[in-house]
């Protein structure tokens, strides 16, 4: 079943809502949980689901993401017809780069042409989440869809975020509005609605059609939630919704855009809780990645001199490579490399790879981004003022360190 799809993630995207954390890199390669980068959710289901001829649609600020490519994910054999193919933006058609989601699948339609799958399956390069492609495949299969989009239940007051599926007791498509003031409640399910995921699965023959008239319109965004969808609604194809749902609690299964600072700090600092939703140590489902050449992290230090300098992590994700040299660390999230010295304090953080925390730094609900220098002394978090003067505080006061910063 899986060699009859072909695959597209369309990882090209600013993601200026998570700024400045995309200031030198594209929003699929912010790094996540520790040791990822966001995509590699997106590629470890596809890898998991046995859908293994995959095309990458880069574009913005592209080199950190195709060199984490490069080496964490050339794992398949192109002689059985595998392969993770990275697809910068060329101009192939026209001297425009991709003006939409839609128009960077039709830029690219001569793989499709070249493949000639049954079914093409595009992605989004910049969420997270667990999901068996096949399951969805094989609902596409049964319903003879056009289309099939998967959805989430949200409660209504969400809507105004996404784009919002309404539907039949069949899960067949009857309407779409892309972030809507007023939407339409689920069927028989007032208060909620069905949410789209940005992932379509599409009959080659319907894609090509699709986007090929899209292409002549001049008037359209050339995106699919704006105007594939809406035009293949009016047209009356048929499209069903997928419902990504756990089948035995008939609750909503984990899925997360992180698209502002916000959501990406709320989903990190869900993993260092007790019991995180989203599970890491799935051994049936596997996230990959590419992992340094690092040593095991470390704690310094018990205190039997000096019972102030206690190298500690509680509630906490420590990543290889890490040095806990007498600093106290709980519920935050250290990535590989970096240093924590004596008598700091990192709580309700993020701290990425290869920042240095200096003695007696005191730092709180803050994202410091990848070779940081924090100074002895230095206190983050703590007077949000001051804060932003210097850095991104956002609203609900997450303050975010750019990459290399040395703070004083």
């Amino acid at each position: 079943m899986a060699k009859k799809v072909l695959t597209f993630i369309m990882a090209g995207g600013k993601g200026e809502r998570l700024y400045p954390l995309t200031k030198e890199r594209t929003k699929p390669a912010v790094p996540f949980g520790g040791n990822y980068r966001i995509i590699d959710f997106t590629l470890s289901n596809c890898i998991n689901s046995g859908f293994r001829k995959i095309c990458v649609l880069t574009q913005y600020k592209s080199s950190s993401l195709t060199q984490h490519l490069i080496m964490g994910w050339n794992i398949l054999n192109s002689e059985l017809g595998e392969y993770i193919d990275v697809v910068p933006a060329q101009q192939r058609i026209s001297d425009t780069w991709y003006l939409g989601t839609a128009d960077s699948i039709y830029q690219n339609l001569y793989l499709v042409h070249q493949e000639k799958p049954d079914y093409v399956l595009i992605l989004a390069g910049d969420h997270v989440y667990k999901m068996d492609y096949s399951e969805m495949l094989d609902f596409h299969q049964q319903t003879d869809a056009d289309l099939t989009v998967p959805v989430v239940r949200f409660k209504k007051d969400r809507a105004r975020q996404l784009g919002i599926f309404d539907v039949d007791e069949k899960m067949q498509v009857k309407g779409f509005q892309e972030k809507p003031t007023e939407p339409k409640s689920i069927f028989k399910r007032s208060g909620f609605v069905y949410a789209s995921m940005g992932i379509y699965v599409f009959k080659r023959e319907v894609l090509v059609e699709a986007l090929e008239e899209d292409a002549k319109n001049a008037d359209t965004g050339h995106d699919f939630g704006k105007n594939i969808i809406p035009q293949m609604v009016s047209e009356s194809k048929k499209i069903f919704a997928y419902n990504f749902k756990d089948p035995q609690s008939d609750k909503p299964r984990y899925w997360r855009d992180v698209g502002d600072i916000d959501e990406y700090y709320k989903a990190n600092m869900d993993l260092a809780s007790v019991t995180p939703e989203f599970n890491f140590y799935d051994k049936d489902w596997p996230i990959r990645t590419y992992h340094g050449q690092f040593p095991p992290a470390k704690t310094v230090w018990a205190g039997e001199i000096n019972k102030a300098r206690i190298g500690k992590a509680t509630q906490s994700l420590i990543a290889s490579g890490c040095i806990i040299s007498g600093g106290s660390i709980k519920h935050s999230i250290l990535f590989p490399a970096v240093r924590i010295n004596s008598f700091s304090e990192v709580y309700d953080s993020i701290i990425m790879e290869g920042t240095d925390v200096g003695r007696y730094a005191k730092i709180k609900k803050a994202i410091i981004d990848k070779n940081c220098q924090i100074s002895r002394g230095a206190t983050i978090g703590y007077d949000l003022d001051e804060d932003r003067k210097k850095f991104t505080v956002t609203d609900s006061g997450i303050v975010v360190v750019p990459k290399g910063t040395i703070v004083q």
